[in-house]
């Protein structure tokens, strides 16, 4: 691909990162019974701390989601219409369904997986274009916070215990698609191919774990 080429790529998936996780964070604050302000706030949240995570680490101040409000306005556009969604097919209704929930369960699920994937995979990237691209484990864990940061904040201010320490793998699922990124990247120099296929293992490691119940090892069982 072609410089240009490879920036649109690399938008595409920007902006798919920013829609899934500012769905998950809107569904979140809807779950949580917020007005159309908390839903709005933890949607932004969502999307953008990751990245504004992965900057202050970086020296990159101030962070890019201050310097350039594409990724906020896309953000706060997704979490309404997800709202305006919501609200006009329950308006009527005091309390969702149980067959409700368990839809809305796994439309924040893959929202959450999706956003996940490409915001590692994402981060990664922006690590092996820094100054310090030849520190592996720099450039990993630069994509592991931007997969999972605003994820933490999300659950963090809706008051639930944070997905990465209980539920499917997540946090392992970025660090090894951040790991594939990096190793794809520096065999085959190709930014497509490594995005592509850290993205994959991100989702399908987040697949099996939901199908099939993996998680990690705990000191008790619930």
């Amino acid at each position: 691909m072609t410089s240009m080429d490879t920036g649109l790529f690399i938008l595409i998936t920007d902006i798919l990162g920013t829609v899934a996780f500012a769905v998950s964070g809107a569904m979140a604050g809807i779950r949580k019974k917020m007005d159309i302000f908390g839903v709005n706030i933890l949607a932004l949240l969502t999307a953008t701390g990751g990245g504004i995570i992965r900057d202050l680490v970086m020296g990159a101040t101030p962070p890019t989601a201050f310097k350039n409000p594409f990724f906020v306005i896309i953000a706060a556009i997704a979490a309404n219409i997800t709202f305006i969604f919501v609200y006009w097919k329950h308006k009527s209704r005091k309390a969702f369904s149980d067959k409700t929930l368990a839809i809305y369960d796994k439309v924040f699920f893959w929202f959450d997986t999706i956003g996940l994937a490409a915001f590692t995979a994402d981060g990664v990237h922006t690590g092996l274009l820094g100054s310090h691209s030849d520190n592996a484990f720099l450039v990993i864990f630069l994509g592991v916070v931007t997969g999972v940061g605003g994820g933490v904040l999300r659950d963090v201010l809706s008051l639930e215990m944070p997905y990465i320490f209980v539920k499917h793998i997540y946090a392992c699922a970025s660090i090894i698609g951040a790991a594939v990124v990096y190793i794809v990247y520096v065999i085959t120099g190709s930014s497509e191919a490594a995005i592509l296929a850290g993205f994959f293992f991100v989702c399908a490691i987040r697949f099996c774990a939901a199908r099939y119940g993996w998680n990690l090892p705990k000191a008790y069982k619930d």
